[in-house]
């Protein structure tokens, strides 16, 4: 799967991407990923290099590096994927697969931490794959993106 990129716009309309396209807060998903590698490496090289403990303290570093591991894994986990089908929105510890038809409408508005999605039932689902963070040009596109994808898909516009 591709990763979403800004489109040029034709009319104020982003150019809608081929499908599957795959949004995630790319540089804040890289700076957690090393994080979580630098803090691995760190730990477990102080818990070789201190002289006195024994192996279950060596060990108890080594296991308390592996799970902030995961916890940084786990906020590097966002994501949300567009396909002809719908999208499938993947948040910190939940996935959910939506049609289409069921989105009816994706804000971003200004001091939003994410994109939320206004749903067909009348809830709103956040999606923590398009955040503007540290990207927030990028995620302004992303979110106009999936809006056009969105609109053009659930009211059987072209290529729905």
């Amino acid at each position: 799967m591709a990763d979403a990129t800004p489109g040029r716009t034709t009319g104020g309309q982003p150019e809608l991407p081929a499908l599957p396209v795959t949004f995630r807060p790319g540089r804040t998903r890289a700076v957690l990923l090393a994080a979580a590698v630098v803090l691995f490496v760190v730990l477990t090289t102080v818990a070789m290099l201190l002289k006195g403990l024994g192996p279950g303290e060596r060990a108890s570093f080594v296991l308390t590096a592996l799970l902030l591991d995961a916890v940084l894994l786990i906020l590097a986990r966002p994501k949300a994927v567009a396909e002809e089908s719908g999208v499938t929105v993947v948040n910190l510890t939940r996935r959910r697969r939506l049609d289409w038809a069921e989105i009816v409408r994706v804000n971003l508005r200004s001091g939003d931490p994410w994109v939320f999605l206004d749903l067909s039932d009348g809830t709103s689902l956040p999606v923590l794959g398009i955040q503007p963070g540290i990207a927030k040009q990028r995620a302004v596109a992303d979110a106009r993106t999936l809006r056009a994808l969105a609109e053009a898909r659930s009211t059987g516009g072209p290529g729905a």
